[in-house]
C-alpha cells in the first residue's frame, strides 16, 4: 500500500537521520518533511521502529497515513519547476 509520512522535528541531526531512514525504505521525498511510497506491512512496522530509535530524546511529531487507491486517485497537486530569470 502507498503511504505518506510527514514529520515535524526540531533537531537538525535527528531530522536528517529520519529522512535517511525514509529514503532507505524507498520512500520518495515530495517536500522537505514529507515522503511518499509503497510499504508492505512488515516494512511499515520496521520503518516506524527505526524512526522511533533515531529520535532518541528529541521531540517529534511523525504521521504515517495509508493512501488507498481511492485517496490516491482523488489527490490534487500542483507541481511546477522553478523558472529561470531569462524566461
Amino acid at each position: 500500500m502507498r503511504y505518506l509520512l510527514i514529520y515535524d522535528i526540531t533537531h537538525d541531526g535527528t531530522r536528517s537521520k529520519v529522512a535517511d531512514v525514509c529514503l532507505d525504505y524507498g520512500l520518495n521525498r515530495i517536500q522537505y518533511s514529507a515522503f511518499l511510497g509503497e510499504l508492505s506491512p512488515a516494512h511499515q512496522r520496521e520503518l516506524l521502529l527505526k524512526v522511533h530509535q533515531r529520535l532518541g530524546k528529541h521531540g517529534a511529531n511523525i504521521q504515517l497515513f495509508p493512501l488507498d487507491e481511492k485517496a490516491w486517485v482523488g489527490r490534487k497537486s500542483i507541481e511546477r519547476e522553478e523558472r529561470q530569470n531569462n524566461e
